[in-house]
């Protein structure tokens, strides 16, 4: 008889909110910061090193994987509630009516499905709260870069993914690095302190 009980597609479905289960975010090294580009109107810049070697964008992936296995870890938590409660729903089945069992089992079915919309829920809001704080670290470290264009005198910076050529020395991501650690270190203090562990847990007791 096909039981309405999917724990075990529930918790697949936990897992694969959002891609968090497979999402690892590892920040990269620091490297030294070389020496400020000669006079040059144009300068170019590597966005993603700035943001992933940076104390600030270190500091907000920092947040955002705990944020991420924080979850991972409560998935877990509910993904064996649910088949424990599966089990003894399936040991009652010869000693209840079929009535009562099909009740219980569409009971279970729908409180299942409002774990997994809770849980991806949370998932979603973890990857909005990191995509806030990447504008938030752009408009953050804008003066920084305005300052560092001045004391070269540019006038513009172009992102390095858009550059096919140039020559040695106008590439200033390192030094806009160091520029950024002295002058912001780890950065302001996140908008969104709540995280997954500070949120309500999803309700699995029967």
């Amino acid at each position: 008889m096909a039981l309405a009980v999917r724990a075990a597609a529930v918790v697949l479905a936990l897992c694969g909110a959002g891609s968090l289960c497979a999402q690892e975010v590892t920040p990269q090294p620091a490297t030294p910061a070389p020496a400020l580009a000669p006079a040059s109107a144009v300068l170019v810049l590597d966005q993603d090193r700035l943001f992933g070697e940076s104390r600030f964008g270190k500091a907000v992936l920092a947040r955002h994987q705990q944020a991420i296995e924080a979850l991972q870890t409560e998935n877990r938590r509910i993904e064996t509630a649910l088949e424990a409660e599966e089990r003894d729903l399936t040991e009652r089945r010869s000693k209840l009516p079929a009535k009562e069992f099909q009740t219980l089992a569409a009971d279970f079915d729908a409180k299942a499905e409002g774990i997994r919309k809770a849980q991806t829920a949370k998932s979603d809001d973890i990857k909005a709260r990191l995509d806030a704080e990447q504008r938030r670290f752009v408009q953050t470290v804008r003066p920084v870069l305005n300052d560092l264009m001045r004391e070269v005198g540019a006038l513009v910076i172009i992102d390095s993914r858009a550059v096919i050529y140039s020559q040695t020395g106008v590439d200033v991501t390192g030094s806009a690095i160091a520029r950024l650690d002295a002058v912001l270190g780890d950065g302001p203090a996140p908008t969104e302190a709540a995280t997954p562990s500070d949120s309500q847990p999803a309700e699995t007791a029967p």
